[in-house]
């Protein structure tokens, strides 16, 4: 009867210990022709990027500054364009996540990238502004 107890109580604790800590951040859902894109905060950012699983995207024109784990800065107005659309992932379900300096441009090029068939792109939904008003740091600028 202990050695079950031991048993069952390693497989217990074993089970907890592997359970991913990581808060799953569903954002606010935008529809529109074709597909939709969702909406996060400067907090729901901040949670995203504690286990970065997406490509980062500043579309802000003119630069003003990156969010820490930037991996590209394209313009938002040009995110179509063939020469960079070839840097975003191929794999048209991959994630993405776009802000701008007040969440404007980046909102445009969610919906762009939409419209060409991707399906998890996010948006800072504020934008800098409001990661600033988080307490966060714009880095770059």
């Amino acid at each position: 009867m202990i050695r079950i107890f031991v048993l069952l109580s390693t497989v217990v604790f074993a089970l907890a210990a592997c359970q991913s800590k990581a808060v799953d951040v569903v954002g606010e859902k935008v529809n529109m022709d074709g597909g939709a894109y969702y909406n996060v905060n400067a907090q729901e950012l901040n949670t995203m990027l504690d286990n970065k699983d997406f490509v980062f995207i500043n579309v802000h024109i003119p630069f003003e500054g990156n969010i820490h784990d930037t991996d590209l800065s394209i313009p938002y107005d040009q995110i179509t364009e063939p020469s960079y659309l070839s840097q975003l992932p191929a794999d048209k379900d991959s994630k993405i996540v776009l802000y701008c300096r007040s969440g404007r441009m980046s909102a445009i090029a969610a919906e762009e990238l939409v419209k060409l068939g991707y399906t998890d792109i996010w948006n800072l939904k504020d934008g800098m502004l409001d990661w600033e008003r988080a307490g966060f740091e714009i880095q770059d600028k």
